[in-house]
């Protein structure tokens, strides 16, 4: 079976008709394949989250990840564009929507494109995957352990998030949870308040929670790695956007 896929940095109309660089990994091959928008976690635009988009397309999907620091940092390492980004206390929401708006564009505008696409992120990307799914129409969404959905960042920290769990009326699609019980942002407490609430709005939702496995479970070059929990999500992840996003 041909194999061969295609990885390239491109760039992509984001928030407010901003150019903004994005990396894109896709099979070549005629499809048609559904679309995976990869919201990268807040240690940045690294080679660990192309990585990913890259897992994404061996397994039959375009995936592509927009640079959140784009503005803010263009050409940066990815350790100094999270550091301004955390200075400036993180992506503004209305901003974040935007850019995933423009990046779901650019899947669907792909002739191997069937005109599905979700979202998944990881930390950070977790809550804005669930925001971008409360704001844009997806056919899939998936929060790996994203924080700050139903709480405040506590005192001291940059980041410049509000809660969002007001905005789980407006879910367009189903969403996949992924967590650590030991994790504490967010807390095994934050999560079943998260269900809760998404089972009172009878909107689909499947969430897993790992023993062992705290925040950042899915990170292979960090000691939060969990292997065992980390191979269980991706089984996890692909079973959903498998009913939901393939052909």
């Amino acid at each position: 079976m041909y194999d061969a896929m295609l990885a390239e940095t491109v760039q992509i109309e984001g928030d407010g008709g901003d150019l903004i660089e994005a990396y894109l990994a896709r099979p070549l091959q005629p499809g048609p394949f559904g679309g995976v928008v990869v919201i990268h976690h807040l240690p940045g635009y690294d080679p660990e989250t192309k990585e990913i988009a890259r897992r994404f397309a061996v397994n039959g999907y375009a995936a592509i990840c927009p640079n959140l620091y784009s503005r803010e940092a263009p050409g940066a390492s990815p350790d100094d564009a999270a550091a301004v980004a955390r200075a400036a206390g993180g992506v503004p929401d209305d901003r974040l929507i935007g850019d995933v708006a423009g990046a779901a564009r650019s899947l669907r505008a792909l002739s191997s494109s069937n005109g599905k696409v979700g979202t998944i992120g990881y930390c950070s990307g977790g809550r804005q995957s669930f925001l971008a799914a409360c704001s844009l129409d997806l056919d899939a969404a998936v929060d790996c352990y994203g924080a700050f959905v139903v709480s405040s960042p506590p005192e001291g920290m940059p980041l410049k998030a509000t809660p969002i769990i007001d905005r789980a009326v407006d879910l367009s699609c189903p969403l996949l949870g992924l967590f650590g019980a030991e994790d504490s942002h967010p807390s095994p407490e934050e999560v079943a308040e998260i269900d809760r609430v998404l089972t009172e709005l009878g909107k689909p939702h499947e969430f897993h929670i790992y023993e062992g496995a705290g925040h950042a479970f899915f990170a292979v070059n960090r000691p939060s790695y969990r292997p065992e929990a980390a191979n269980e999500g991706w089984a996890a992840i692909f079973d959903f956007f498998g009913r939901y996003l393939a052909s």
